[in-house]
């Protein structure tokens, strides 16, 4: 609880040097001729604890109110779903089923950044491949949806890019390519189907069939040095955005770096692959691969997740976040990324919550979501920001309309 009162405190200070950060760049007309995509409507069928729900939100703000547990941060990670084509919370798609139910529907109706329409919809029944549709016509791969409604999702969970292992760190570039390259998705997914296959056969007792790893060994080269390529493009491209805004949040000369780091980097991936055969038949799965790419974090030329303190990995962390939101704004089409602000209010003073407030509803954002345990001192809050905003009652799954929107 302390660690976590802890991060939630600083990101105070993220949105703080966001506002000023924005500013400078507004100015320099670094902001201008963007566009917004907003969620108009969102409705919700036995997601998780959410039997049903129709909402109609704000163009600007939309606040939800309530307990821990009651339903806010699945109702985020349904407006997730429906631009990542999966939750951010569970990997398994049965599990956003409510547990007393067959299936679950998500229908999010939008505006686009060109003024039209947007209806997208996902049908889930459990035993049965999910249907994902934009204006009522079906994809024919999810990969086509990706990118289309980019979305920034900030969470005191994401301390874990920093402490946890690499497939953390994956995500983030994950995340980041899904919504800007639709072959990356392509290219992942049969990687990564080639991969399970391949440790497949090295668990199984005996001679594994030779042939067959060859064919999978290549699939895993093929697409993994495609992968290797756009994820090496990314981070070339995103570590300027990064540095400068480290180091206009941290206030010091410390030399910050990101490493990518990939076994494609040794030579052929196909032969770093075979190379490893015998000893992948000795351990049962693969050893080598992109699978095993990671993200390495320096800060003066020392490893910040063994030496980094809590204030600097905090800061990197935070200086990450708003790469990725500025990143995606300069590359998707110029289209303002939805933000989505799960609890980040928890355990902040007044003061502090109405600057986050004021800041999230100046013009550098666009559409803003976000939870909070109370309402306390918000309504002031946000009428004195002069922006269209809802506030919604969470209460076990049942969401509540409280008011009409203000000055729209």
């Amino acid at each position: 609880l302390q660690n976590l009162s802890h991060i939630l405190k600083f990101y105070s200070f993220f949105f703080l040097f966001f506002f000023f950060y924005g500013l400078s760049l507004q100015k320099n007309g670094s902001f201008q001729n963007f566009t917004y995509m907003i969620l108009r409507s969102l409705s919700l069928v036995n997601y998780k604890n959410i039997k049903a729900a129709n909402i109609v939100f704000s163009p600007k703000i939309n606040c939800f109110i309530g307990n821990n547990g009651v339903g806010k941060t699945n109702l985020l990670d349904a407006i997730c779903y429906l631009s990542f084509c999966k939750s951010t919370l569970t990997k398994a798609d049965s599990s956003i089923i409510n547990h007393t139910q067959n299936f679950s529907i998500i229908e999010g109706n939008y505006i686009d950044e060109h003024g039209e329409d947007l209806q997208i919809y996902c049908g889930l029944q459990r035993g049965s491949k999910k249907h994902f549709k934009r204006n009522k016509k079906e994809y024919k791969r999810l990969s086509q949806h990706l990118g289309l409604i980019p979305l920034i999702f900030v969470t005191p969970a994401d301390s874990s890019i920093i402490s946890e292992g690499s497939d953390e760190r994956r995500k983030l570039m994950d995340v980041l390519l899904s919504q800007l390259d639709a072959t990356y998705i392509d290219a992942l997914s049969k990687y990564n189907k080639a991969l399970n296959q391949r440790n497949s056969l090295l668990k199984k007792d005996g001679e594994p069939d030779l042939l067959l790893l060859d064919v999978l060994e290549n699939q895993m080269a093929y697409n993994g040095e495609l992968i290797f390529s756009k994820r090496k493009s990314l981070i070339n491209e995103f570590i300027p955005v990064f540095d400068r805004i480290f180091h206009l949040l941290s206030g010091t000369q410390e030399h910050s770096v990101i490493k990518y780091v990939s076994h494609c980097q040794r030579g052929p991936l196909l032969e770093i692959i075979q190379k490893g055969r015998q000893k992948d038949l000795i351990m049962g799965y693969s050893l080598y691969g992109i699978h095993r790419d990671d993200l390495e974090f320096f800060l003066d030329d020392y490893p910040l997740k063994r030496e980094g303190s809590q204030g600097q990995s905090k800061t990197f962390l935070l200086a990450l976040k708003l790469s990725q939101f500025y990143f995606l704004k300069q590359t998707c089409s110029k289209t303002t990324p939805l933000l989505l602000l799960d609890d980040i209010f928890d355990k902040l003073d007044s003061l502090r919550v109405e600057r986050l407030v004021h800041l999230v509803s100046s013009e550098e954002f666009g559409q803003i979501f976000m939870t909070d345990t109370n309402r306390d001192h918000l309504d002031k809050i946000l009428k004195q920001c002069k922006k269209p905003y809802k506030i919604f009652s969470v209460d076990n799954g049942i969401i509540t309309d409280k008011e009409k929107d203000k000055h729209v």
